[in-house]
């Protein structure tokens, strides 16, 4: 009898793609010089959701692309039957990449008698099979402690720094949108070069959000108002506002998740701000980029992190800054 080979040194990379963003995965799967795998997915009539893998998986390492935005709950179904198709086609290990964790900002109890959905959604995640989670600049990076399994928490800073030092701007200023996000804000303030304000907001309700103090100074300043998403954008307008009434020379925006519900597009197209610069983690219609608005791309950096995971390498410089300064 000859020689049988390791089945381990034959594996390979596997990227799926959920029906929310496949042109992220394809984009991803272009830099890793992979080919798309071949999924079907359906929904019947009743809306009931149907994934079938159409390659053969066994032993494999996947790798399943989705956006949990949009239709939130639809795309987080999605994910789940994917993974459990993936399970019982005997994948040897199942990555679940997030580009937009979806119920991210019920991280807590705010009041009494409330869920802790993030939590939820983690525990669905695992329960349906999934190995590892790579996903990005969650709401909170305290979600990752929801999962058992491995969390790789990616972030976009090092793109968006990157993105304004071409600008060339001098007097640099990089405001946190709120305390909660003031250690980002340094962290993209240091990867600049700038200098730090934060802003203190209340919030009487749910997406309604009132700046009541900034401290520093954003005087005759070039501004980066940061944050980690941008919804119906009634905050962010906010802030963009009050940085203009302070003396501001000028603001940007950077937020990693465009959500962009309700009124958010004519918010923001009608805002003060010179600039909004957003990623491709939730699919835009080709229509919202004509104006203020910029798109940068992940696929990069989701592409660098899917080859170190499948490789068994470190990722470290893809989710702390510090590791690249």
């Amino acid at each position: 009898m000859g020689k049988r080979r390791s089945r381990a040194a034959e594996r390979k990379l596997h990227i799926f793609s959920g029906s929310v963003h496949p042109e992220l995965a394809e984009e991803i799967a272009r830099y890793l010089d992979v080919e798309m795998g071949d999924i079907r997915l359906e929904k019947f009539s009743n809306g009931e959701i149907y994934a079938r893998y159409m390659d053969s998986v066994r032993g494999e390492d996947v790798f399943l692309v989705q956006s949990v935005s949009g239709d939130v709950n639809d795309a987080l179904m999605e994910l789940l039957i994917m993974t459990d198709a993936a399970r019982r086609a005997s994948a040897g290990r199942i990555h679940a990449v997030i580009t937009h964790y979806g119920y991210a900002r019920q991280d807590r109890k705010a009041a009494a008698r409330e869920p802790i959905t993030a939590k939820l959604v983690a525990r669905m995640l695992e329960t349906a099979g999934v190995d590892t989670i790579t996903t990005i600049d969650l709401h909170s990076g305290q979600i990752q402690g929801f999962f058992e399994r491995p969390v790789n928490h990616l972030t976009a800073l090092n793109l968006f720094a990157d993105y304004f030092a071409a600008q060339e701007m001098d007097n640099l200023c990089v405001v946190s949108p709120d305390v909660g996000r003031a250690k980002v804000a340094k962290k993209m303030s240091d990867l600049l070069n700038a200098d730090l304000a934060i802003m203190h907001k209340g919030r009487p309700k749910h997406n309604v959000a009132e700046i009541t103090s900034i401290i520093g100074d954003v005087e005759g300043k070039n501004c980066i108002l940061n944050d980690d998403m941008i919804d119906t954008a009634g905050t962010i307008c906010a802030g963009m506002k009050v940085l203009k009434d302070r003396g501001a020379k000028s603001v940007h925006v950077s937020a990693t998740h465009p959500v962009f519900s309700g009124p958010a597009i004519e918010r923001l197209e009608n805002s003060v701000a010179d600039e909004i610069v957003v990623a491709n983690t939730i699919p835009l219609p080709e229509e919202y980029l004509q104006g203020k608005i910029r798109q940068i791309s992940v696929a990069p950096l989701f592409a660098e992190a899917i080859n170190n995971v499948f490789n068994n390498g470190s990722i470290s410089s893809l989710f702390d800054p510090d590791f690249a300064l």
